[in-house]
């Protein structure tokens, strides 16, 4: 049985399926098909810390379902934008899982993330996965994984 190591870049993937579709992500739904496919042995969802009931009520979901919550404060700049970003915790997580797993699945459509596919497969034997919007996803992180898996309606709620 594989080894999968998961980890969903949350704010990514939540504005994506919000911009095209109007509608959330099903998480319950992605874990059970994933854990039909090998051993989930590590989850990692990443995403800002609002500090409100609702977001709480989504990461209490989260973890009940089995993803281990990162959070980093939201920040808001006085010029009104915001700081959040988790790609370089992704990056060293997925880094430090890559030798033991067989399977990286991602969640984001962040082309950033290609290199680090890319530097992963060459250095180790592991497959990669990347689920997201299509028609907000990077090029390059598509051609990066061994597996594009575009999220459609039936992967919503």
């Amino acid at each position: 049985m594989q080894k999968i190591a998961v980890f969903v870049d949350v704010q990514n993937i939540y504005y994506t399926t919000k911009s095209i579709y109007c509608r959330p992500f099903d998480y319950r739904k992605f874990w059970r098909n994933l854990n039909r496919k090998g051993q989930i042995v590590m989850a990692n969802a990443y995403a800002t810390n609002r500090d409100d009931n609702g977001q709480r009520k989504f990461q209490d979901a989260l973890h009940h379902i089995g993803f281990n919550i990162k959070l980093k404060p939201f920040i808001q700049r006085a010029d009104g934008s915001a700081k959040g970003d988790w790609d370089v915790g992704i990056t060293i997580d997925i880094i430090n899982a890559a030798p033991t797993v067989d399977l990286i699945v991602l969640l984001s459509g962040d082309g950033d993330f290609s290199i680090l596919l890319d530097e992963i497969k060459q250095q180790h034997a592991v497959k990669t996965c990347v689920h997201s919007v299509a028609k907000l996803t990077a090029k390059a992180l598509i051609d990066a994984s061994d597996e594009f898996i575009e999220i459609k309606n039936e992967h919503l709620l």
